[in-house]
């Protein structure tokens, strides 16, 4: 219980951050990427403060924490290799944003603002995962 009661309150900071840094307005981020047009350079004030919060949170759990508070390791990934996944993953990631002007994390708080667009976005995305799921569970062909 204590798991979901603190995934839930990190989800509650999460969004209230979007929310009150206008992130969840997919036209301010838009605006950000429109570099010679609207530009407005908040979100990249909004991403600074994270990259800080971030780094500090890391040196002080990872510094002095041998496991979380309800779990019984930390959940960080493993692999260091740049793979054609990756970089795929996070080119696709970019240009949806930049299309859509919403992050899958940022689109949810979104829902009070726009609820037709965002949902259809949030529908979209969910769909692309169940494409990208059933494409890894096919089975490869074997190269000879």
């Amino acid at each position: 219980m204590n798991r979901i009661l603190s995934a839930l309150a990190a989800g509650l900071v999460f969004g209230l951050g979007i929310a009150l840094s206008g992130m969840g307005n997919p036209a301010k981020v838009l605006n950000f990427f429109d570099v010679f047009g609207t530009w407005d350079p908040s979100l990249a004030f909004v991403m600074g403060g994270a990259l800080v919060t971030t780094a500090i949170g890391y040196r002080l759990i990872f510094g002095k924490a041998q496991a979380p508070l309800f779990d019984t390791a930390f959940q960080v990934p493993t692999s260091r290799t740049i793979d054609a996944r990756l970089v795929g993953g996070s080119a696709l990631f970019g240009v949806g944003w930049g299309i859509a002007g919403f992050c899958p994390g940022g689109a949810i708080p979104a829902l009070g603002f726009a609820p037709w667009p965002t949902a259809l976005f949030l529908i979209s995305m969910m769909g692309g995962m169940v494409l990208a799921r059933w494409l890894q569970a096919l089975p490869r062909r074997q190269t000879a």
